[in-house]
């Protein structure tokens, strides 16, 4: 097959794809999960006029320098107050108090001088001061989240207050890890000739998990036809939305992946694409499951699952937007012209004095190094036969997750 561009094998992945079926969660497991359905308010907030501050709820008409109110009564947060405020009168009132009937604004405690129940006020007060009226923060009916949206701490206190103890979600999609490949060992342990410790597991279960999915992890499947079927057939089992393989996507005699994916009857959308790192990266499916074949090298790996798994999971997930933010920046150093691929090269970011973005690619890119992946704050873009430029040419940044 032709080298796929990677806006196409973006596409392809995304091609089809559907929101999970809803499911209704508690607030307090409603977290970074994704609203399936618009909900609007069941009550008006605040439900009556309410005072800002401490002081006296008073008539606009008596509120001038000097006037003397008599006090009726007290209005508190949960206790209002049961008469109306008349000529000469006033209501001591606190922060959070319905605004008694005949009183149309709020002379604050320190204007004021008290002997017993009479007030006398230092200053006039205008109309309406420091009330807040009856559904300044929204009514009932109104919508103030909508299908799509990211639920963050900030919209769980709305949906709260909205008087909502549970939200409509999209189901999480299940995400199966499979790592294939005889020289992999487990952290700990003490790897023998040719071996290697076996660390992309630990990169995608948690990207999976902050991006919204839940993982389940396959373990290692050894370089065989029969393990690597089996394993597959696992995630078919655990009905898992997307399976994930890492490591055997290339062309050696070991590499099992895409003969495995084949004799399991997985439609293989297309293999290798332009882009570097992570060229023998494929993508199939099988019925309602997805399947990406990443490669085996670390930041290979890493990038291609964050490329094109993480916009897989938000819109498996229901989210409203799935692309990764671009952002613009400039170059800290000059970078040699690129070849027909794409590339993501991992880069530090800092804001020079003009308050603008200055990418600095790590000193090497070679695809199994972890230490420069590990320092990188962000991709820097090259398109394919981008010409070589200067420090200080404008490039294109995308942010690494923290």
């Amino acid at each position: 097959m032709a080298l796929m561009p990677v806006a196409d094998a973006l596409n392809s992945i995304l091609d089809g794809i559907r929101a999970l079926p809803e499911e209704t969660v508690a607030l307090d497991d409603a977290l970074h999960r994704t609203l399936a359905r618009d909900v609007t308010a069941r009550r008006t907030q605040p439900p009556a006029p309410m005072s800002a501050m401490d002081g006296y709820a008073v008539r606009t008409q008596d509120a001038l320098a000097g006037a003397r109110l008599n006090v009726i009564g007290e209005s508190a947060a949960g206790q209002p107050c049961s008469r109306s405020v008349g000529q000469g009168q006033a209501v001591r009132i606190f922060t959070g108090g319905v605004v008694p009937a005949g009183a149309d604004t709020i002379v604050i405690q320190e204007d004021v001088q008290r002997e017993a129940d009479v007030i006398t006020l230092a200053q006039a007060v205008p109309l309406h001061r420091h009330i807040r009226d009856t559904g300044i923060d929204f009514r009932e009916g109104d919508v103030l989240l909508k299908r799509g949206t990211w639920l963050t701490d900030r919209d769980l206190s709305l949906a709260a207050s909205m008087n909502h103890p549970t939200l409509p979600v999209c189901r999480k999609p299940k995400v199966a890890i499979l790592a294939t490949g005889d020289e992999l060992v487990m952290p700990g342990s003490q790897p023998g000739p040719g071996q290697i410790i076996y660390s992309n597991a630990y990169a995608l279960r948690a990207l999976v998990h902050t991006s919204g999915a839940e993982p389940v992890d396959l373990g290692i499947a050894r370089d065989t036809l029969e393990e690597t079927r089996a394993a597959i057939r696992r995630a078919e089992a655990l009905k898992a939305d997307i399976l994930l393989t890492t490591g055997g996507a290339s062309v050696g005699e070991h590499d099992l992946v895409k003969p495995s994916f084949e004799a399991e009857g997985i439609d293989i959308k297309f293999w290798k694409i332009a882009l570097r790192p992570g060229k023998p990266m494929m993508h199939g499916r099988k019925g309602a499951m997805s399947v990406i074949g990443l490669p085996g090298n670390p930041s290979s790996s890493y990038v291609c699952a964050f490329l094109f798994v993480v916009p897989l999971i938000r819109a498996l997930s229901g989210r409203a937007h799935v692309a990764h933010g671009i952002e613009p920046a400039i170059l800290g150093h000059g970078l040699p012209a690129n070849d027909h691929r794409q590339e993501y090269m991992r880069a530090r970011v800092a804001i020079n004095d003009d308050g603008v973005a200055v990418a600095t690619a790590v000193s090497h890119q070679d695809s199994s190094l972890l230490n420069n992946l590990s320092v990188a704050d962000v991709l820097l873009i090259r398109p394919p036969m981008a010409p070589a430029a200067a420090a200080g040419a404008r490039c294109d940044i995308i942010r690494l997750p923290g």
